[in-house]
This record gives structure tokens, sequence and C-alpha cells, in this order.
């Protein structure tokens, strides 16, 4: 069955599984390490042998599990972030003096697309202040926020809307905040998902919009995203699978399940949770000597 998800974690393992273990993947490196007490997996996409087999651009995906996060452990928010923006940090590759565009991609309307302008709530503006106030904020990185909106309430893509901004701001950067699809419950609202390939809003759900990458808006693009929901049919196959049954045909599932995906219950919470972990993450990453604490101080 093909199994619609935005994470190259899980394109990657899905392949294994369907080629076996003994079958070398390739174009595709990946090594797995803890950062701060989280489990971080790197998939690198070497080449169009790698782009084809995981239906992925080339370049690197690293998925941050934020199982420790949403177990409540101790300092878990502070690690989390420091995780994710070391991640992010080491992406964008940024030089002193940089300036970075952060884009929250999504419908706040509607709770599972609503991550991107939630982060970007969370995300310091410093462009104006490093300009107008130049003793207190002439050191700091000039960022800055975009909410783009969607087309069926602005008429623009997304990608339109923030080429546009690039053409007038000139960012050295771009980071893009979206939700994704899992092709797993497991990893629904669990997983950051950081590339340096940019990214097709939409994709995942098959509702493909222009792409934001560093071809079409002529900048470096890093994409950042948790996976929000997932195919209906995908989560009636786990079950089968799970209850050990034959899988039934993918045509029928996909009719039964009628275009449906499923979100957790709560996704309102894990919305206003996880968006606030990427959103400190990403000052983190743009200003060094950041902590939390200061953070805090300017955006809660």
């Amino acid at each position: 069955m093909q199994i619609r998800t935005d994470l190259a974690a899980e394109a990657r393992e899905l392949w294994e599984k369907s080629a076996g273990k003994t079958t070398e993947l390739p174009g595709v490196e990946a090594h797995t390490r803890s950062l701060h007490g989280f489990e971080t997996t790197t998939v690198q996409i070497l080449d169009e042998r790698g782009a084809y087999e995981l239906c992925k651009p080339v370049g690197a995906y690293v998925t941050v599990e934020l199982d420790a996060f949403l177990r409540r452990e101790e300092e878990a928010f502070e690690r989390g972030a420091q995780a994710v923006a070391e991640e992010l940090k080491r992406l964008l590759r940024l030089s002193p003096g940089e300036t970075v565009l952060v884009a929250g991609v999504g419908n706040p309307a509607v709770t599972p697309d609503a991550l991107g302008p939630a982060a970007a709530r969370y995300v310091m503006a410093t462009r104006h202040l490093a300009r107008t106030m130049p003793e207190e904020f002439g050191g700091w990185r000039r960022v800055s926020v975009l909410g783009t909106g969607v087309l069926g309430t602005t008429g623009m893509e997304s990608a339109e809307l923030v080429g546009a901004v690039c053409d007038r701001l000139r960012p050295d950067r771009v980071v893009v905040i979206d939700a994704l699809c899992s092709g797993s419950v497991s990893r629904v609202c669990r997983t950051v998902q950081l590339t340096d390939a940019g990214i097709v809003p939409g994709s995942g759900v098959g509702n493909a919009r222009a792409a934001l990458n560093s071809r079409t808006l002529g900048v470096p693009v890093v994409a950042v995203g948790v996976p929000t929901v997932t195919d209906a049919a995908t989560v009636a196959a786990e079950l089968v699978e799970l209850a050990g049954m034959a899988p039934p045909e993918e045509e029928k599932l996909r009719a039964v399940s009628d275009g449906l995906i499923v979100t957790p219950r709560e996704i309102d919470v894990r919305i206003r949770e996880t968006a606030k972990l990427l959103g400190y993450a990403v000052d983190l990453a743009l200003h060094d000597g950041l902590t939390v604490g200061d953070v805090d101080m300017f955006v809660d």
C-alpha cells in the first residue's frame, strides 16, 4: 500500500520493510544519536537514486523524537527546544550578520493546520528593533516573521507571498514552519522534522501547493514541521496488520476512508505545546547566547 508521509525517516523505514533488511537502500545514508536526551535520526538523501526510492528531494532530513517532552520529563521543554535549535542551527549554517525570514505556513482557523502560525507567534521579530534601537538590539540577528495564511483565505499561494517578501527584504535564509502528515499513528504530534530540502505544503494529504525551497525563493530554505495528521486508510491498514489479518486492497481501503484525515482528540493542546517548542527553538537557533528564560521575557 502506498503510505502518505512527509517524514523521510518513515519513508526509509517503509522502504526497508518492503525490500527486506538484506537489501541496501541506494543513495541514502542514515544515523541516529541522542541529543539532550532526545533521539535524533538524520537521513541524508545523497542523489537522485535515493530521491526516487524515498520520493523526497535530495537533502538532509533530521527527526527529533519528542517522547521525553510528552512524558513531561524534568526540564524536557528546555532540553527539547535546545535539541531542535542545535539541529536547526546546523542545517542553516548561518554566518554573523546574516538575516533570516521565518514563515509560519498554514490555516490558523483549522487546528491541525495551525502549527505554523502558532509557532510564528513565539518567534522574536528583531529586524525593526535592530534598526530603530541600535544601542539595545544592534548586536542581535535581524529576523522578520511572516504568517502566510492559505490560498482559500488570501487568494495567494504561500510560495507567492514568501517569494514577494524575499524579493523585498532579501533575507540570507528562510525558515518555514508547517504541519506535516505522518504515515504512522505513533508519530503524530511526537516527531519534529527539519530539512534543508524545503517543503511542498499540503503534499502529505494530497493537496500539494507550490514548493518553498531554494529554487523557488532564491535563498537557502530550512523547513521545520511536526506531523499533526495521518491518512485514515493508513490507520485502517495498521489496525489490520496488528490484528494479523491479510491486508485488503488499497483501492477498497481508500474508497471506505474517502479522503478522511485523522488527528488526535487533544490536537488543540498538542498544537499549543509543540508550537511553543518550535518557536523557542527557532529563537535559540537564530540568536547566540539566548536561553529559554531569555525568550520567556520577550514572547511569553
